[in-house]
């Protein structure tokens, strides 16, 4: 960007957020705000992925960085033209600033032929039966057992209780295909450096997205739009703000699924589960920002080809 680009960029944005939005809320009364200062805050705080002071120093139309500031002036059309929820990015922001408390998650989410829910016990025999399955685990060391299956989704079940979001049952017409959501990892991974030189996240908060599917339930884009549900109410409800995921180099269902949710690669690391030489062992970290998935359309209805 020039920087004649960058004033008309700078010119725009403050009359936008002056001008524009405030004469706008005249004709909203349902809007959660009028003031230009807090129009400023919800747009900036969602184009950072949090509260924008804590990345751009002030005055934030000199300093943010173009690409954001463009963000933020789009996502203030957005809000204009009636295709961006304003209450919901006021909720984001405000959940950001720890001015609100993250609402428990809902029982089901619904999609375009399928739902998201909560998982039950009369999951265990269908997931059992999905884990056993040599062509769903073909990339993971080995097929679990009845027993390692039902531990399993004791502890995903119980992510929703200990964080507030966790991986939901993909409930399809033939009712249980598998899951799809995000958690915090159980294990350490040697992802530091990564994350620490590409990402800016810390290591130690990170919250990978992940999903395994019946293959009966492969290509019918599941995955793809059961993660744009989950990652719309972490990003959302939650306001998460960035979330990554990781699968073997060799995975390339998986890796298309995660460049499909607008994900970035960021580099590789040796999964230390896995002994050196395993086939497994070299895997590729992606990473989505929640200002990115707002750029990008939210939740959409994409499907897998």
């Amino acid at each position: 960007m020039t920087p004649a680009e960058a004033e008309a960029q700078q010119r725009r944005w403050r009359a936008l957020v002056d001008e524009r939005l405030p004469a706008a809320a005249a004709q909203h009364p349902d809007w959660p705000v009028s003031r230009n200062h807090c129009f400023a805050r919800i747009l900036l705080d969602n184009a950072c992925g949090g509260p924008w002071r804590e990345s751009v120093a002030p005055p934030a139309w000199a300093n943010m960085p173009p690409e954001r500031l463009a963000l933020a002036v789009s996502l203030g059309e957005a809000v204009l033209a009636g295709r961006q929820d304003l209450a919901l990015l006021n909720h984001r922001s405000l959940l950001w600033r720890r001015k609100r408390r993250v609402p428990p998650p809902p029982a089901c989410l619904p999609g375009d032929g399928f739902s998201l829910r909560r998982w039950q016990l009369a999951d265990d025999e269908p997931f059992a039966a999905l884990c056993a399955d040599p062509e769903v685990m073909r990339f993971f060391p080995a097929p679990k057992t009845a027993r390692e299956s039902q531990a399993e989704a004791r502890a995903l079940a119980r992510r929703f209780d200990e964080d507030g979001f966790g991986p939901w049952v993909v409930e399809a017409p033939e009712g249980f295909v598998g899951f799809v959501g995000c958690w915090r990892p159980a294990r350490p991974l040697p992802l530091g450096p990564l994350i620490g030189q590409e990402t800016g996240l810390d290591a130690t908060g990170l919250v990978e997205i992940g999903w395994r599917l019946a293959w009966p339930a492969w290509g019918r884009g599941f995955a793809v739009r059961g993660a744009r549900l989950a990652l719309a109410d972490v990003f959302s409800r939650c306001a998460l703000t960035e979330v990554v995921a990781y699968t073997a180099d060799v995975n390339a269902p998986s890796r298309r699924v995660m460049e499909r949710l607008g994900m970035s690669e960021v580099g590789g690391f040796e999964h230390p589960g896995l002994p050196e030489g395993h086939a497994l062992r070299p895997h590729r970290l992606y990473r989505l920002a929640a200002a990115d998935f707002l750029d990008g359309g939210g939740p959409g209805d994409a499907r897998l080809e």
